[in-house]
């Protein structure tokens, strides 16, 4: 007996571990249903398929162990391709391709980071490569700004 319990301790904190070796990344209308049930801000990772800067995010920022623990806590987070203009999802009562939703959301550079509260009603940005350090401070900093209330 002892022995599976050694096991399944053993595999329950490998499946914890595994679970935070990345950002656990949604569709939006995915995240926005989890929202409903589990409200989060969302982190919208506005990319296109040419954007280098957006890939050096992807290889460098992303993978770094506190960027990934610290999304996947506080956010749902979304990847939106902003020139797919064949996947559709509805949003708010709307029919909207990945393009015209990072349209909607006035996304003009990549890469950029959309940050949704979760009344998905108030937005802000957060754009340009940034390494891990700079991410989580410009992340911090923004958040703080345009969502924190004033005294």
């Amino acid at each position: 007996m002892k022995k599976y319990l050694i096991l399944f301790s053993f595999l329950l904190s490998a499946q914890l571990g595994w679970s935070q070796d990345k950002i656990e990344w949604m569709k939006f209308e995915d995240a926005i249903a989890a929202n409903q049930t589990h409200p989060k801000m969302l982190l919208v990772d506005v990319y296109t398929d040419w954007c280098g800067w957006c890939k050096k995010m992807d290889k460098e920022t992303f993978t770094d162990p506190k960027v990934v623990a610290y999304i996947n806590e506080k956010f749902h987070a979304v990847k939106l391709n902003a020139e797919d203009n064949e996947r559709t999802f509805d949003f708010q009562g709307k029919q909207f391709s990945e393009a015209q939703m990072a349209a909607a959301m006035r996304v003009r550079s990549y890469p950029n980071f959309v940050i949704i509260e979760p009344t998905l009603k108030n937005i802000a940005q957060l754009p340009g490569y940034r390494n891990p350090e700079q991410f989580m401070a410009g992340l911090n900093e923004l958040i703080e700004k345009a969502f924190r209330s004033k005294p």
